[in-house]
């Protein structure tokens, strides 16, 4: 038996560091692990069910939507190879940097669901911003 068939994938869902969410052909959520919990803040109870607009800012939702159908009819992303990086949002409200890569599953009843494995790169993102601000300010003063 090698060693990757012997792994319980259930428990290394569970426990991964990133948040793995999947969700059906509607955009609902039907998968939440618990760093998805503890990334953006909602249950596993409270996410489940609900549409990925509970982490998708209003001001994205139609550009999601667009490629998320785009996604869904012609069973390709590009996004399994390529990181995508958006904002999100917490349940709190605050708003998140995220970078995820998505992939398509075939659902036994023959739908297809979107799984896709997402890191919070938000204190990364506010780091690379102050060092973009802190650059900015001194080539100001190296200016004058």
């Amino acid at each position: 038996m090698s060693f990757m068939s012997s792994l319980d994938l259930q428990a290394f869902v569970r426990s991964a560091a990133d948040a793995i969410i999947a969700a059906g052909a509607d955009g609902k959520i039907i998968y939440w692990n618990p760093a998805a919990v503890r990334i953006f803040g909602f249950s596993a109870d409270e996410a489940i069910g609900q549409s990925l607009d509970l982490i998708i800012p209003e001001r994205f939702r139609a550009r999601h939507w667009d490629g998320y159908g785009q996604v869904m009819g012609s069973g390709q992303t590009k996004y399994q190879a390529d990181v995508l990086r958006v904002p999100a949002l917490h349940r709190d409200g605050k708003s998140l940097s995220i970078a995820f890569t998505v992939t398509l599953l075939d659902a036994p009843d023959g739908s297809r669901v979107i799984a896709a494995i997402v890191r919070d790169e938000t204190a990364r993102w506010n780091e690379e911003r102050e060092l973009r601000r802190r650059m900015a300010e001194l080539e100001r003063q190296a200016k004058a």
